[in-house]
């Protein structure tokens, strides 16, 4: 997967900072290409961006896409007891600014959108190419509330100061007894 953060080969220029390096070596799902034109049509990754299932075999690679990376995660309600059950699991191909350094801490803070927010947060993890959290919350709430709600993500540096990189977010309609396992793509944080 490429590394996203802007290179600094010698004598080397920049077309855009939100493009690909398309200097770096051919990377496993990634083709090489040597010049702008010859980048296929992002028809089909505009359509992947606004949430149809997607391969990482088929992404196409155009002049205004970024992957930020993706967040993994697991949810189950438990009706018998009124309670959601959220485990966050991966979060894979993240992707920071350089500003942040090597190797920061990264976290993973949740949000359930009610009307008297429900915060939660993992523990800090050292940057890599996949972050292993491994933790589950679980909070008693009504299953009716929650299918009118969002649960956000927001992907956070704790070193070598807090901020937040990415975000995703996910709606509860489908919440069921049945565990449930997504893998949300992530976005650069609203303004």
């Amino acid at each position: 997967v490429s590394d996203l953060r802007p290179s600094a080969l010698p004598g080397s220029f920049d077309v855009s900072r939100s493009m690909f390096d398309l200097r770096s070596p051919p990377h496993r799902f990634m083709k090489r290409y040597d010049s702008l034109s010859s980048v296929p049509s992002s028809t089909s990754s505009r359509k992947d961006s606004q949430g149809s299932n997607r391969s990482l075999d088929t992404i196409t690679l155009s002049g205004d896409e970024r992957d930020f990376g993706r967040l993994n995660v697991k949810l189950c309600y438990v009706s018998s007891v009124e309670q959601i059950w959220i485990t966050v699991l991966h979060c894979k191909d993240l992707s920071w600014p350089s500003s942040c350094g090597e190797n920061p801490r990264i976290c993973v803070k949740g949000i359930l959108t009610l009307p008297k927010p429900v915060q939660f947060k993992s523990s800090a993890k050292e940057g890599c190419n996949d972050i292993e959290f491994m933790e589950t919350f679980v909070f008693a709430i009504k299953l009716q509330s929650l299918q009118a709600v969002r649960l956000v993500f927001k992907i956070q540096t704790q070193t070598p100061r807090k901020k937040t990189i990415g975000e995703c977010s996910l709606a509860l309609r489908e919440l069921s007894s049945e565990e449930s396992s997504h893998w949300l793509a992530i976005s650069p944080p609203s303004k």
